[in-house]
């Protein structure tokens, strides 16, 4: 294994494969002849003989260490096996691509097909959720006997999205229809007996829930008192107690509750966002109305984005709505969504997840957080052009505000975690009773992407304290604060996030007992960087670089493809901006091919890793340009890059290791695509 701090493991079996006939289409950009790549090994394992005899038994172990901050690494070369050229063959790819989907886990040639190909013919047949006929049947009862409708939504982009599709179905089927949004300070997450009251108050007969009432119980108990009808909608976890080994699920007693995660829902996939529900629920309202099903394509843009910032994972049916709501991004009918990709000035690039999740998605959530998230919803119901330009530079700036406001409270959590010592803690709980409670859930997923733990940050608020929780994939967070649920007056969330509130002298406890009952180990603290193939950058062409534009979209569930390149010369630096967190780079491998990089991260630390590792002196005369011993092995993910119309090739360095002669010391990480968002 590769190490870059304080942790112990032995080495992978040894195995090596080569892949024939790489070529997408004829000779790679310099003519070379295709490469040899080598699995199932880690990385130093996957080079030449003599790349082995060079290296020392010491170089397997690293240490980093940044601001007091332990960094670690362990880098894989993907093992999988299957027959590259006949899948090649089948699908008209290189055998590279093929590779590449199988690292994904796509073994069957109809995973494959949906894969590369999977249309809106593809998705799963709706009425497959629980419940769904019985609350379509429900609410069409309503509507024809005209009785009020109320939509209660959370206030994320996910809610906002579903609150919208909910609303311009209903709508469109002639419903009296009207929506709310809780207030996050003042109502926190979901539907309440305030909400409750406030509906029954206005003469609401009907409330329809979409991306919470899951958790509810006590809350739809009371409203079916009061002699209200309740329709759940929603795709969190399920509640559950636990005895003796069996678990049994808490539902709240709504007339119909539509959410896949149910024990006994037959929907085949699980993994939908809450957009996704409410859109197969309208799909099956507009068959009971006679409405042709294919309007409901208008919702697809929505429910893409609602998918990728609720970090779904981007597989089976996932995959397939992001596709398609992607193609239509740049030609949407929708006012709104077009005023605010024009507010980022996104008109003339082809959009992708990532600008759905990092870009036009924190401004949808910035609403909700600072402010109301009425104000977004109410920019996507906008039909006014002059209305939605100015109400997407509001959310614009709203998100400016968010930023600093993580940016501090980031740097407050790692000063507390390290002042307290808790930073040794399996489960970190950061405690910031100044941090507003809406960036809580951003400030834990970026600290647990610099420590690779599970992470609550925990903020306190007039009606006690508030937190959000961000895990990793060996710690089931939901489950475990099931274990702790006393701790907590509410909580809910998934297996990698969670929301929580309790009472402030509770909060030693909950730090105590979470790390007494997680069964986490040092070896779940390594952040594992998986590299599809060691792949030389003399074998990159623009037409491969054309054929990786089939994997997308990419996200949560399929990463985009990681290549790995050992002895780089680097022949020249240049920091771009002023941030300094962007360092041009051009380098030169070991048989003389070039290329230019480029990397986002803190420049300052890569030349402070570069001098521990190679000294002072190397360092200096690398960064003037002068010829130095120093080489770097990376992995990275192949762009075009344009620039005045010109386009060239270009890598994006992803991970970095330093080496000075025969020495290796240093292993770095500049950051995935989660990190990317900041």
């Amino acid at each position: 294994m590769y190490h870059s701090g304080g942790c112990r493991g032995r080495r992978a079996s040894s195995g090596r494969q080569e892949m024939e006939n790489l070529q997408p289409g004829g000779k790679n950009a310099v003519g070379l002849a295709p490469p040899s790549f080598c699995v199932g090994r880690d990385f130093d394992e996957v080079f030449t003989t003599e790349d082995l005899q060079r290296r020392s038994s010491s170089d397997t172990v690293f240490q980093r260490m940044t601001e007091g901050r332990n960094q670690v690494e362990q880098w894989f070369i993907s093992a999988k096996r299957a027959d590259f050229n006949g899948i090649a063959r089948r699908f008209h790819i290189s055998p590279v691509l093929a590779r590449l989907m199988r690292n994904r886990d796509l073994t069957t040639e109809e995973e494959m097909q949906r894969y590369l190909y999977g249309s809106l013919e593809d998705l799963y047949d709706p009425s497959l959720l629980k419940d769904a006929e019985k609350g379509v049947a429900i609410i069409k009862k309503k509507i024809t006997e005209g009785k009020r409708i109320r939509i209660i939504s959370d206030y994320d982009v996910d809610g906002v999205s579903s609150n919208y599709i909910l609303y311009k179905g209903l709508s469109r089927c002639g419903a009296q229809v009207d929506y709310r949004i809780p207030d996050r300070i003042a109502d926190g997450y979901g539907i309440n007996e305030h909400l409750i009251d406030q509906a029954y108050e206005d003469g609401v007969d009907t409330v329809i829930t979409c991306d919470n009432g899951i958790a509810a119980a006590p809350q739809i108990a009371y409203g079916n008192s009061l002699g209200m009808t309740f329709v759940v909608t929603d795709h969190h976890d399920v509640p559950f107690t636990e005895e003796d080994g069996v678990r049994r699920e808490i539902l709240p007693e709504a007339s119909a509750v539509i959410n896949p995660k149910q024990a006994d829902c037959p929907y085949p996939f699980k993994n939908i966002c809450g957009a996704v529900v409410v859109y197969k629920f309208i799909q099956l309202l507009y068959d009971a109305f006679g409405v042709d099903r294919r309007e409901t394509e208008e919702f697809l843009e929505i429910t893409a984005m609602a998918t990728v910032c609720d970090v779904m994972i981007l597989q089976d049916e996932n995959r397939i709505l992001v596709k398609e709501g992607l193609r239509r991004m740049n030609h949407t009918r929708i006012p709104g969504l077009r005023a605010l990709i024009a507010a980022n000035h996104l008109e003339e690039k082809k959009l992708t997840a990532y600008h759905l999740g990092f870009v036009l998605g924190p401004c949808i959530n910035a609403s909700g957080r600072l402010t109301t998230a009425k104000k977004a919803l109410d920019l996507l119901l906008c039909t006014d052009i002059s209305r939605c330009r100015d109400m997407a530079e509001e959310l614009l700036e709203l998100n400016a505000e968010r930023k600093e406001m993580t940016r501090k409270g980031e740097e407050d959590a790692h000063a507390y975690l390290e002042s307290t010592g808790y930073i040794h803690d399996k489960v970190l709980v950061a405690f910031l009773p100044d941090c507003h409670e809406s960036i809580a859930g951003i400030i834990a997923g970026r600290i647990r992407e610099c420590y690779n733990k599970p992470v609550f940050v925990i903020t306190r608020t007039k009606e006690g304290l508030k937190g959000s929780g961000r895990s990793i994939e060996t710690y089931h967070m939901y489950n475990e604060m099931v274990k702790v649920k006393d701790c907590f007056t509410k909580f809910g969330g998934h297996p990698m996030a969670a929301g929580l509130s309790m009472e402030e002298d509770r909060l030693p406890e909950l730090r105590e007992r979470l790390n007494a009952n997680a069964k986490l180990t040092e070896e779940d603290f390594v952040k594992k960087v998986h590299i599809d193939i060691a792949l030389p950058v003399s074998w990159l062409s623009e037409e491969f670089l054309s054929e990786l534009d089939l994997l997308e979209p990419f996200g949560n569930g399929n990463q985009k493809p990681l290549f790995a390149q050992k002895g780089f010369y680097i022949t020249g630096t240049r920091i771009l901006g002023n941030t300094g967190r962007c360092l041009k780079m051009f380098l030169r491998d070991e048989e003389g091919y070039s290329m230019d990089a480029i990397y986002f991260g803190d420049t300052a630390h890569f030349f402070q890793d570069m001098e521990e590792c190679c000294g002072k002196e190397e360092t200096e005369r690398l960064k003037k340009g002068l010829p130095s011993v120093i080489r770097m092995d990376c992995t990275y993910y192949p762009e075009i890059n344009e620039w005045r119309g010109q386009k060239t090739m270009q890598i994006v360095v992803k991970n970095y290791r330093f080496n000075c002669g025969s020495s290796q010391k240093q292993t770095k990480n500049t950051g995935t695509y989660a990190e990317h968002r900041r």
